[in-house]
């Protein structure tokens, strides 16, 4: 209830600044304000992840998409480092697939290379944020993410959740840990041995 509550207080308040990205990512993307993914939530059940769309859908000759550096448009870098692409993830929340904090979700394909230990992530809905989120982002390797991940799960408390709340607020004022060395985002997760 209070995710609910939070979320749907956030999404009016956000209102404004919500229509005038959608309006700016719409003329940059072709029309296509909106960023939809499967992503896994709560025990793996799948949902569809909204976020503000960053980057262009330009292909090469093969009709492959360009690298995500090369895709990326400038308000949506804008968007990003701001980490104003999150907020459609509001709508997740009162929706219920995702929380405010959790784990973030990932991509589905990434689920047979958890090792048990990883796989306890997907024990509580994903969130907005995190316990990774605040401790390194996407500048911090996977076994760390997976680490904090899994920390948090075995923590969990509206205490550390206020606390990571608080950290992210921070963080996106410091603009700390957006992307990986020499990625727009980060690496792909390609298991362990």
């Amino acid at each position: 209830m209070i995710d609910l509550s939070i979320s749907a207080i956030a999404l009016f308040l956000f209102t404004p600044i919500f229509l005038i990205i959608l309006i700016w990512l719409a003329i940059a993307n072709n029309g296509k304000p909106f960023f939809f993914q499967t992503r896994p939530g709560l025990n793996g059940n799948l949902f569809k992840i909204i976020k503000f769309k960053t980057m262009n859908d330009k292909r090469d000759s093969q009709g492959n998409l360009l690298p995500d550096s090369e895709r990326m448009t400038r308000i949506g870098n804008l968007v990003r480092k701001t980490s104003l692409d999150e907020l459609p993830q509001l709508i997740n929340v009162i929706k219920g697939d995702m929380a405010l904090v959790g784990p973030r979700p990932l991509l589905p394909q990434y689920i047979p290379l958890y090792s048990e230990v990883q796989r306890r992530r997907h024990d509580v809905r994903p969130g907005i944020t995190g316990w990774a989120q605040v401790n390194g982002r996407n500048a911090i390797n996977w076994t760390r993410k997976f680490e904090l991940d899994v920390w948090y799960v075995e923590n969990l408390s509206f205490r550390l959740d206020i606390k990571i709340i608080l950290l992210t607020i921070k963080k996106v004022f410091i603009r700390e840990g957006i992307s990986a060395d020499g990625h727009a985002t980060t690496d792909g997760f390609n298991g362990y041995n």
